[in-house]
């Protein structure tokens, strides 16, 4: 589902790509990582992963769990890949409880990661019933929820929010290796719906990303979201709060196209704190997206199950 979100000229994006060590047996991959693999998928893919779980699970000690890819996939990361979802539903169901369905692959992203990037919510519900973990981050330090934050998905946002409540307090606090936490990844692809959720759920509208110490607002002056702005401000977001280069959110205005955002916060901004602090030059678009822009992609393994089983 495609949510409104406000709008955004200078939107910045993020992806949970990664390399690993090639190891493991039995089971070969491509090496490239492809968007979501759905384009790239062939309708064979989806039943070999289905054959060789089916040939493997009448055997007693369950051999299909131990299976690794050369990329550390194992048979449920393969079937929420290829979207074998009967297959998955099926190892769900054999490893309730089980650290099986924690396991992590050289990217570090569990079944439960695979299955919001693929865009999946049944096998997402199924995942958190069946006891996996949404506390883990792959290998760029997200969370399912960071993820499904980035890709505006309200089916899986609402089943990770619901489904794990004793964890959210502390998944809504989690930073990625961006030094993002799940507002700041709202906030820079502008989903107001999403936005709004998370701070009803807990989430700090004026917690500081590592990288400079913006806030939601700080970013959503960056991205000249006039909305976003608005809203943010209606939600109680401090109009004072400093960057770590002493900068609050009007001091970003300038040299911006937008005199609207720029208007709202000089009203707003005591008299005395308006003028632009010396270090202007410390806080720069050019050097925040140096420390924190990624490529625009979901990236993980697209692969075929091959060789004896």
């Amino acid at each position: 589902m495609e949510l409104y979100r406000g709008s955004n000229t200078n939107q910045m994006d993020y992806n949970e790509d990664g390399r690993g060590p090639k190891s493991g047996k039995m089971l070969v991959s491509n090496d490239d990582r492809l968007d979501s693999g759905l384009d790239s998928l062939k309708e064979d893919e989806c039943t070999d992963v289905e054959s060789a779980f089916e040939r493997m699970k009448v055997a007693e000690d369950e051999p299909w769990k131990k299976e690794l890819t050369g990329d550390g996939d194992t048979y449920l990361h393969l079937a929420v890949i290829h979207e074998a979802t009967e297959a998955a539903i099926k190892m769900i169901n054999l490893s309730y409880g089980d650290p099986f369905l924690n396991i992590q692959n050289n990217q570090r992203q569990t079944a439960l990661h695979l299955a919001v990037v693929t865009g999946q919510p049944l096998l997402v519900e199924q995942l958190l019933k069946a006891g996996c973990d949404a506390s883990l981050v792959d290998d760029h330090g997200n969370t399912a929820l960071h993820i499904t934050c980035r890709k505006g998905s309200l089916a899986c946002f609402s089943l990770l929010t619901q489904g794990c409540p004793q964890q959210l307090p502390a998944i809504l606090q989690t930073p990625n290796y961006n030094g993002q936490k799940c507002i700041h990844v709202v906030a820079i692809q502008g989903y107001l719906s999403l936005l709004e959720s998370l701070i009803q759920l807990g989430a700090d509208i004026n917690a500081q990303e590592q990288c400079n110490g913006r806030t939601a607002l700080h970013l959503a002056v960056d991205l000249q979201n006039f909305e976003l702005v608005k809203l943010l401000i209606t939600k109680g977001a401090d109009v004072h709060s400093f960057t770590y280069g002493g900068h609050m959110p009007y001091h970003l205005t300038y040299g911006r196209a937008n005199t609207d955002i720029q208007k709202v916060l000089y009203e707003l901004t005591a008299p005395h704190l308006r003028e632009l602090p010396d270090s202007e030059s410390e806080d720069s678009d050019e050097d925040y997206e140096d420390q924190c822009i990624s490529d625009d992609e979901d990236i993980y393994d697209d692969i075929k199950v091959m060789g004896q089983v």
